[in-house]
Parts: structure tokens; C-alpha cells; sequence
């Protein structure tokens, strides 16, 4: 077991649950997690994580969401932890090469997503190019808005894994 998760499993739940939030965003995640508690590595902590994730009802999806920044935007929203915004700037570290055009491009596509979907625009960003996401962007605006919402959730699910792992070798 891990020295993070050994630490994390012995601390009270409301504490517990502080410390995980910035991995996903969903402090009803947050709380579940630290509810399932003790965990002994990290594979059973993802398989705690997907599936409180996949049974949490809608506004729980928004609230995580909702501590994203736009893509290509280096300023996190209000909701989101030093954590979650230090997290969000690694993981878009690729589209900061995308120059003016690139960034103008993502800039519109961000705002026609918020327009049609009524939220930011989530995709798992690490080790993806401004130009793949763009074409993910694109692609993803022909979705219907309950085909939308499950791959937003999807992208959740595997960006909140991903922080689960940075967070655990810390």
C-alpha cells in the first residue's frame, strides 16, 4: 500500500474526502470515496472511484464539470482547488503550442460547445495536441445531448483516474 493511501485511509472522512475532491470535483464523489474506506491500492481505489462515479446522479456530473477550465484557458474556474487548477495546466501543457490560430479556434469551439450543451467542454487532455482536441471538439458537437452528457462523464471518469494516480505519488 501506498504511504498516500495508507495516510489518507487512517484520516477522518470529512478530512478524507477534502484531500481526494480536487481528483474529481464531485464532493458527493468525494464523500463516497472516503465512505469505502479502508482501500488497499490503487486498483481498488479506481474501481471504488468508477463506480460511485457512474451511480451519481446528474448535478453531481455538472459539479465536477463545472471545476474544469475551458480548454486552452490557464484559469480555473472558482469551484476548483489549487490542486485541481495545478492538475488542469499539466494536463493541457500540449495545447500551449497550438499558437494564435490554434488558440482562436479552441477559444470559438469552447463557446459554440457552452452555447449548445450549457457546459464547458470536457475532454481527457493529456498527451492530446490543440489539433486533436479540436477534432474531438468538432466531432463531439454532433452529439445529441444525452449521447453529449455520457461522453462528458466518460471524459470525466478518465481524467479523475488519471489525478488518482498523481495524487497517490505524491
Amino acid at each position: 500500500m501506498s504511504k498516500v493511501l495508507a495516510r489518507w485511509n487512517g484520516l477522518e472522512a470529512e478530512q478524507a474526502a477534502k484531500e481526494i475532491l480536487p481528483c474529481c470535483g464531485s464532493r458527493a464523489w468525494a464523500r463516497a470515496l472516503a465512505a469505502r474506506r479502508p482501500l488497499e491500492n490503487e486498483s481498488s481505489l479506481v474501481r471504488c472511484s468508477d463506480e460511485i462515479w457512474n451511480g451519481l446522479p446528474l448535478e453531481d456530473w455538472l459539479e465536477a464539470f463545472s471545476s474544469h477550465p475551458r480548454i486552452g484557458e490557464r484559469k480555473a474556474p472558482p469551484p476548483a482547488s489549487s490542486q485541481s487548477a495545478a492538475w488542469s495546466q499539466q494536463e493541457q501543457k500540449n495545447i500551449a503550442d497550438a499558437g494564435e490560430q490554434g488558440q482562436s479556434a479552441l477559444a470559438s469551439g469552447n463557446r459554440e460547445y457552452e452555447r449548445r450543451f450549457g457546459r464547458v467542454f470536457l475532454v481527457c487532455a493529456t498527451g492530446k495536441s490543440a489539433s486533436e482536441i479540436l477534432a474531438i471538439l468538432e466531432q463531439r458537437l454532433q452529439n445529441d445531448d444525452a449521447t453529449e452528457l455520457q461522453e462528458a462523464a466518460e471524459e470525466q471518469r478518465k481524467i479523475t483516474n488519471l489525478r488518482l494516480r498523481k495524487w497517490l505519488s505524491q
